[in-house]
């Protein structure tokens, strides 16, 4: 009889090393703008954060100082039977679609780019769409009529937010002039915010009054720059507005928070699947921001006008050009 309690205090220890034994092992590896640019990549970060708050399940971070690094850090995650890894960035693409082929037993989310594999789920974000918003606001918001956007790496996802903000700002007054710049041609265009700041004092001198900048870590010092012109800036990726309030007007916010802890939940709960995704307003990807920090700068008027845009786009009535796919801007 005394041995009884033991059997079943063995027999519960051993339960619980079972079910602690089978939770699945997540990374993250984070692209050249860094974990901390308050942008794309914190994004990415907050989500696994929330996932592993919920479920006491951890999860392994790396940062990749190079994209030639990347490959070596995904084969060193599989090697050690990591089940999820979850690359933040386009430029991890081709890393991605290698080293899934070599192993088909760990699973891949990559975020802004399309790789090949039964154990790949891309996610791509309708970014024209919420910039369409942002870009109604901006022409409301602007006084002298001159808008500006400061994108980061000159590449065709960048272009699509300047495409989607211009189509936004020029259907809400086709006389609003759009001044445009990017940071750089190479990674290092994502981490760069003196070159942030100084596109951005440059767009004042030509009168501009409104900057939406989608730059990484280089839009840090765009939005800075706006702050001490008493201007507007449109934060990007994560919801900024509580850097400057009442300096942001608002925030073109792309949920890749929502598709890491949806990623990881399902690989945890057995239902993760392969494939290709596109997430816009309609599938809750991409939005712009109101709240306390931006509430004092976005007017009623302004409010039910970008919020009927986003129904419009939503029902179809508007289609937003990607310009991804024409290779071009239409206005």
């Amino acid at each position: 009889m005394k041995l009884k309690p033991f059997c079943l205090t063995l027999a519960g220890l051993l339960t619980a090393a079972s079910v602690y034994a089978a939770d699945p092992k997540f990374a993250v590896i984070y692209d050249a703008g860094g974990k901390f640019d308050k942008s794309f990549n914190q994004s990415a970060s907050e989500g696994a954060e929330r996932f592993k708050k919920e479920t006491k399940i951890g999860f392994m971070e790396v940062q990749v100082a190079s994209d030639t690094q990347t490959e070596q850090v995904l084969r060193n995650l599989a090697r050690k039977k990591v089940d999820l890894i979850a690359s933040i960035g386009f430029a991890q693409a081709q890393a991605v679609q290698n080293v899934a082929k070599e192993f088909p037993a760990t699973k891949f989310v990559l975020i802004d780019g399309v790789a090949k594999g039964d154990n790949v789920s891309s996610v791509l974000f309708k970014e024209q769409e919420g910039s369409y918003l942002v870009g109604v606001a901006a022409a409301i918001a602007s006084k002298s009529k001159k808008v500006g956007f400061i994108g980061g790496m000159d590449i065709p996802l960048i272009r699509n937010f300047s495409c989607g903000y211009v189509q936004g700002v020029k259907a809400t007054d086709a006389k609003v002039e759009i001044v445009q710049n990017m940071v750089g041609t190479t990674t290092s265009a994502w981490n760069d915010p003196a070159k942030g700041g100084e596109l951005a004092r440059a767009q004042f001198e030509r009168g501009v009054d409104v900057i939406f900048a989608a730059a990484g870590g280089s839009g840090m010092g765009t939005l800075q720059a706006v702050k001490e012109k008493g201007k507007l800036a449109i934060g990007v990726d994560s919801n900024q507005n509580y850097m400057y309030p009442g300096s942001m007007l608002t925030s073109m916010v792309k949920r890749v928070d929502q598709v890491i802890y949806d990623s990881f939940m399902q690989m945890k709960n057995g239902n993760w699947k392969a494939g290709v995704a596109y997430k816009g307003l309609k599938e809750g990807g991409v939005d712009w921001a109101l709240d306390k920090d931006n509430r004092s700068v976005v007017s009623a008027d302004m409010e039910k006008r970008v919020n009927a845009a986003k129904q419009d786009i939503i029902s179809g009535k508007v289609k937003v050009v990607d310009f991804r796919d024409a290779n071009k801007c239409p206005v």
